[in-house]
């Protein structure tokens, strides 16, 4: 018996095959393609990559229509290629790492970018930059034996019909292996962690009424359009 009723924890998250894949923990990778750490004032020197994290209960389904959110007046799209962990693992080795992803997605890090900068230049945590309700939007989940592994084709993001990213899978500073090698380290990975592994260069706001389109070739695009505020 419990003192309170609480939902379930698990955020369900599609896949081509018509399973359902349960999202336990959301991380996220900073500035991983050069231009995009130059865009947001950084050098993009190969340093380690590092990373801040998400509720589960943040990711939501392409065709979600996102409360545009409180507390900021800069709401803005980041295109990423998601990576889903379909086995665990602590310290793996960036040689094996691909064998503990299940498959890859596309999708968005909505970010509150005023929240974000002045954190930073405080010195303090992004979290209400980053994680915050709808912040996850994640399309569908093509598993490792329906499209090979994703390490290069071309990631876009659209505004309205407007390209906005435009680069290539291959521009990561740090490719999905090392990605796996390093969370790993930090981390003991589990089935159902996923992995957002960074935004090109082009990020920028949207206002209420914007249909934001992330495309990968070869996966299913994810699909959002920006609704009212939320305490409209």
């Amino acid at each position: 018996m419990t003192a309170v009723f609480a939902p379930a924890p698990a955020t369900l998250a599609k896949t081509s095959t018509g399973e359902e894949f349960p999202v336990r923990r959301v991380y996220c990778v900073g500035r991983n393609y050069e231009a995009h750490a130059r865009e947001m004032g950084k050098d993009p020197d190969r340093d380690p990559p590092f990373f801040f994290t998400k509720w589960a209960d943040t990711v939501v389904p392409s065709g979600t229509t996102i409360a545009y959110p409180p507390q900021t007046a800069n709401f803005h799209y980041e295109a990423e290629l998601v990576v889903a962990i379909g086995k665990g693992g602590r310290n793996i080795a960036a040689e094996a790492a691909l064998d503990h992803v299940y498959g890859y997605a596309t999708g968005l890090d909505m970010t509150r970018r005023d929240l974000q900068f002045a954190a930073r230049d405080a010195g303090r945590p992004w979290d209400t930059g980053k994680n915050f309700d709808q912040a996850s939007p994640l399309g569908v989940i093509h598993p490792v034996s329906e499209v090979g592994h994703v390490g290069q084709g071309a990631i876009a993001l659209t505004v309205n019909g407007e390209t906005k990213q435009s680069a290539d899978i291959l521009d990561l500073i740090w490719p999905v292996p090392d990605i796996i090698r390093f969370l790993s380290s930090f981390y003991e990975l589990q089935p159902g962690d996923v992995i957002y592994t960074g935004t090109p260069a082009g990020v920028g706001a949207v206002v209420t009424g914007d249909a934001i389109v992330v495309t990968i070739d070869g996966l299913t695009p994810t699909e959002v359009t920006v609704g009212p505020a939320v305490n409209a």
